[in-house]
């Protein structure tokens, strides 16, 4: 297994690739939802197991030290196996690096708990895309002193 963080075209390809198999044709959200012209500016993170693409989620930082990770996808056949939780650990380390001071998702409501386990705080409710209820979760990433 490999992590691999960056923002080079092909990455930001093999990462579409994989949201379209499981946004698009899995959970009915139009494609045009997903492709809102910030994965060029973003950063991703994507897992290959034997070459292959698995696994994808971005990070795109805010000029105020804040960020927002979204789009985190695995494809159907790798879930269970624990790849999101080492894609959300492998953004947040990366975040930290990089000296970002927050992260925001927007969230399915069912992945409270999941986002909860890394350190996000459940904010509200937000919108709803195609039958899915989102949820807005905020993790500080500011040691106190």
């Amino acid at each position: 297994m490999e992590v691999t963080i960056g923002s080079d075209s092909e990455l930001i390809r093999q990462a579409q690739d994989i949201r379209y198999q499981v946004f698009t044709l899995e959970q009915d959200i139009p494609k045009e939802l997903d492709l809102d012209g910030l994965d060029e500016s973003s950063i991703h993170a994507l897992i290959t197991l034997e070459n292959q693409p698995v696994a994808t989620a971005r990070l795109t930082l805010n000029g105020d030290g804040s960020s927002t990770m979204a789009r985190v996808a695995v494809t159907k056949t790798h879930r269970g196996a624990g790849l999101s939780s080492k894609l959300v650990k492998a953004v947040i380390s990366h975040a930290r690096e990089i000296g970002v001071q927050s992260i925001e998702i927007h969230a399915h409501n069912y992945l409270k708990s999941f986002y909860e386990r890394f350190g996000f705080q459940y904010i509200q409710e937000v919108e709803i895309v195609g039958e899915h209820q989102l949820i807005e979760m905020q993790h500080s990433l500011v040691r106190a002193s």
